[in-house]
């Protein structure tokens, strides 16, 4: 396998430049990025909802239980439609479950680590974990605009640091696939 990937370098290295360029977009072009990722999820749940609802049907040609596929179906088609007309609303309503999401686990991880320290005297780490997720998730809730650019940002970051690892490794696997095999010795 490493024989493979190391003919086809050239194919992590364009793979790590395409991420780094996606990554400096997002953070160049904010809106645009967080448009395009809004309109990818509403492209989901449209296939999505449609696949299942071709589910339900074919259940239900084998009478077999059919109405929770196509009710999903349709629920994914109707979120879908719901995000290409109201891209924005989307946009925020996301923002405000990753923010509930956050504040709500969080809290449960402060609540968890006073049931660890009964066991692991002195253990903070969950609780700073914690902390932290509901002080992000406040955050995203005060400041919700702030919110939505953080979020293209952190995705920007991410995106530019494993685009920058793919190339990395593109050059490494280049190189191994220039030395000559190792002999071995009988």
């Amino acid at each position: 396998m490493i024989m493979v990937l190391a003919r086809n370098w050239w194919a992590l290295a364009l793979r790590g430049c395409l991420a780094i360029l996606f990554g400096l977009a997002a953070f160049v072009l904010p809106g645009v990025t967080l448009a395009v990722l809004v309109m990818l999820f509403g492209a989901y749940t449209v296939i999505e909802g449609i696949l299942a609802v071709v589910a339900g049907v074919r259940a239900a040609e084998r009478h077999e239980r059919w109405w929770p596929m196509v009710l999903e179906g349709i629920a994914s088609v109707l979120a879908g439609l719901v995000t290409f007309g109201w891209p924005v609303i989307t946009a925020v309503i996301l923002l405000y479950v990753i923010a509930f999401w956050a504040v709500v686990t969080g809290v449960f991880k402060i609540v968890s680590t006073i049931r660890i320290r009964r066991h692991l005297p002195g253990e903070l780490v969950h609780g700073l974990n914690g902390v932290i997720s509901v002080l992000f998730g406040l955050a995203l809730l005060i400041m919700p605009g702030l919110g939505l650019l953080a979020i293209v940002w952190w995705i920007g970051g991410y995106v530019i640091f494993r685009g920058l690892l793919l190339v990395v490794l593109a050059l490494r696997l280049r190189r191994h696939g220039r030395q000559p095999p190792a002999t071995t010795v009988a």
